[in-house]
């Protein structure tokens, strides 16, 4: 199915005013610390500097951002880009939820905003796809099948991890902060725009879930939504391996706990997962059927017309 040149400007004219307000707060946590370093580190989960200033983002933002982007150049070039209007608009909605109970009117009005930006993208996705295909045109298509299945293993374990260190936090943290971890209670300290941990976590478990399943299956859809779900995997394992280089956690392997050990090494494997599926799915894939001879074998040509045109 193809996108109509009108949802298509619509779906792209949506994903750059998402951009845009990701940009705006960005722009403002910059005036704020005075340094893309320490914004970059903030990001990263470094949260020591803060005494000079806070950060309204975090690493959600400007992901969110390069995403948001990416859809608007993939809406404007393809006319095959529902999937990805429906995936970054999914995505978002998910991310900005919980910016309606969190505290402050500037969370609040950007929640509101994003999440009717993000609703639009879901429904140009759905109802501006194309009735009629040309002839000459070929649909999407499917992903080659190693890389597909190779994604979507990776993925696979990426959820698995992702929902793993959930149960982990579940059992070592009192039932008031875990409940918090979801709902972004006064015991979870973090960014005004950033969801609360617990369900950034449920977001990525669905995402990577979902992008898993589909790359299995090699599913149409399966490039737009695994490319997102590398695209924050990648981010999440860059922040997590920066952290634990500027604490020197690799050279003091040894002596850490076992809990950041794991840390360590799911940060790895995070972000060599996520690059891996990058790079699988950007690829080309595999090409289209092709079509049928006509007439179909065992049907007779079709009659000439009556009466025949002059010439005939």
């Amino acid at each position: 199915m193809t996108v109509t040149r009108p949802a298509r400007l619509t779906g792209a004219a949506l994903c750059a005013a998402l951009a845009l307000i990701a940009a705006v707060w960005i722009l403002k946590d910059l005036a704020a610390l005075g340094s893309p370093a320490d914004l970059a580190w903030y990001w990263a989960g470094d949260h020591h500097f803060l005494i000079r200033g806070r950060s309204a983002t975090s690493l959600v933002d400007p992901v969110l951002l390069a995403v948001s982007a990416a859809t608007a150049v993939a809406a404007l070039r393809s006319r095959h880009a529902a999937s990805a209007l429906a995936a970054t608009g999914a995505v978002t909605l998910a991310l900005r939820l919980p910016g309606l109970w969190a505290p402050g009117s500037g969370a609040l009005v950007t929640a509101l905003l994003a999440l009717a930006l993000a609703a639009g993208l879901v429904v140009t996705a759905a109802v501006g796809r194309s009735r009629f295909t040309p002839s000459y045109e070929q649909p999407p298509g499917r992903p080659r099948t190693g890389p597909a299945v190779a994604s979507g293993v990776l993925l696979g374990v990426a959820a698995l991890v992702v929902a793993l260190w959930e149960v982990y936090w579940a059992t070592e943290l009192p039932l008031q902060i875990t409940v918090d971890r979801f709902t972004g209670g006064r015991s979870v300290i973090k960014a005004a725009l950033a969801p609360p941990p617990g369900w950034l976590s449920l977001v990525l478990l669905a995402l990577y879930g979902t992008a898993a399943a589909s790359a299995l299956v090699r599913a149409r859809h399966s490039r737009a939504f695994g490319l997102l779900a590398g695209v924050f995997l990648t981010a999440g394992g860059v922040a997590e391996v920066a952290r634990t280089a500027r604490y020197e956690l690799v050279g003091h392997f040894a002596d850490i706990p076992t809990a950041d050990r794991l840390d360590v090494l799911s940060a790895y494997v995070g972000l060599l997962s996520g690059v891996a599926v990058l790079a699988l799915l950007a690829g080309r894939g595999a090409p289209a059927a092709a079509p049928g001879p006509y007439p179909p074998a065992g049907m007779p040509p079709p009659a000439p017309p009556h009466p025949p045109p002059p010439g005939w």
